[in-house]
């Protein structure tokens, strides 16, 4: 009897767009950029992906530009914690206040997402929502230079 190891298929980055259709999510790419949107009650989630090189085993690497965040018009609102409240904060600058609701649909669609793209799910990751920025216990600015002290006049 004769055992033939089976071949092993390597995964394009279009295998993972059409697992992610089949997944129910919607794919659009436009301008060198892929969309992957999928809508949750009254919010719309989304992220953009794009093919990152190759992995160990010769699959195309995913790699995604824009963590997931709730859909705002064409913009992606990215999850902002400022200590106190969680926000999302478009590229255009608007800010929104996050919701309980819409942080469940983030898990989700994160959640739902790595699985159809046969990733692994990251402890950290699976126990709630990551934030893309942290805003708390920081003064504005205070990265940027030299600053004024309270006491000194501003200098315009």
């Amino acid at each position: 009897m004769f055992f033939r190891r089976e071949k092993v298929k390597t995964k394009t980055f279009d295998d993972y767009l059409s697992a992610a259709r089949s997944a129910g999510f919607q794919v659009e790419t436009a301008s060198g950029k892929t969309r992957i949107e999928r809508s949750a009650g009254e919010d719309r989630i989304a992220c953009f992906v794009e093919s990152n090189g190759t992995d160990a085993e010769g699959n195309d690497a995913i790699r995604f530009t824009v963590r997931a965040g709730v859909a705002v018009g064409t913009e992606i609102g990215t999850l902002t914690d400022g200590g106190y409240q969680k926000f999302f904060v478009t590229p255009h600058g608007k800010r929104m206040p996050a919701q309980a609701h819409q942080l469940v649909a983030i898990q989700n669609f994160q959640e739902d997402l790595r699985e159809a793209f046969g990733m692994t799910s990251l402890y950290n990751e699976s126990m709630g929502t990551v934030s893309n920025q942290y805003l708390y216990d920081r003064v504005e600015g205070r990265d940027k230079g030299a600053h004024n002290k309270p006491w000194q006049a501003p200098t315009h």
